[in-house]
């Protein structure tokens, strides 16, 4: 499966930079598929596996943030791997006509 999740913290100002890097570092630690853009960090894996990621990774903002919101979306798809970077390749081959 791929999830694409968000986690910010509230109440802490408008600067959360800090904050949203220690849910990146728990997700670069695991050792699973991943990247991170300006909105989501999106992590391929088992249920269980990309589960627990998204735990910690809250857990991690939540220790240092009165309140977190956290934002998921997952593609559940048994059997396909390499999810992240096949359907990127897949939309660039349309875009370079083929």
């Amino acid at each position: 499966m791929i999830v694409a999740f968000s986690v910010t913290p509230l109440g802490v100002g408008e600067d959360v930079g800090a904050y949203v890097a220690e849910a990146v570092r728990v997700v670069r630690e695991s050792g699973l598929p991943h990247r991170t853009d300006a909105m989501f960090t999106s992590v391929e894996g088992d249920w269980d596996e990309v589960m627990d990621v998204v735990r910690r990774a809250v857990a991690a903002v939540e220790a240092r943030a009165p309140r977190v919101s956290l934002v998921l979306k997952g593609d559940i798809r048994p059997g396909v791997t390499d999810g992240l970077t096949g359907k990127v390749e897949t939309v660039e081959r349309y875009l370079s006509g083929g």
